[in-house]
């Protein structure tokens, strides 16, 4: 059973450390704008993305696995380069955040839940998917 569920786990670990990049790229729009509707909108987004943390890292003790608490060395580079060329006008901030919410945030993801996820734990990934599909509908919404 062990066995069985480490690819699972480990699968999950990998969703997992792309919520933490996206907790951290929200981070550094929210800090790039002084446009208070902005600024609550990311924050209501960075705050679901922590919902989903916690929900991905129960699953994952739930199978006997123990969750990472971070992005990864890929994610911590690709934060570290994000804090240099993170726009601060409104519309490229924006449209930024659509480009990680839907190539990293669904794309990605999505992939993924193709893999090898036991029933509970793919329900678990669309259903997170499914929102972050209202994210860029919520993104789309404040462009000008």
């Amino acid at each position: 059973m062990q066995n069985e569920n480490q690819t699972i786990i480990d699968e999950l670990n990998g969703f997992l450390k792309g919520q933490y990049m996206g907790i951290h790229a929200y981070e550094h729009f929210i800090q790039n704008t002084d446009e208070h509707d902005l600024k609550r909108a990311f924050q209501k987004i960075q705050q679901e993305h922590k919902f989903h943390t916690m929900r991905v890292a129960e699953r994952i003790q739930n199978l006997g696995g123990t969750p990472v608490t971070d992005e990864g060395i890929v994610g911590t580079v690709s934060d570290f380069i994000n804090k240099f060329i993170t726009p601060s006008n409104r519309n490229d901030l924006i449209k930024k955040a659509i480009v990680g919410e839907g190539y990293y945030g669904i794309s990605l993801s999505e992939k993924m839940a193709l893999g090898d996820l036991d029933p509970e734990s793919n329900r678990m990934v669309q259903e997170i998917i499914d929102r972050d599909y209202r994210h860029l509908t919520t993104l789309n919404s404040l462009l000008h």
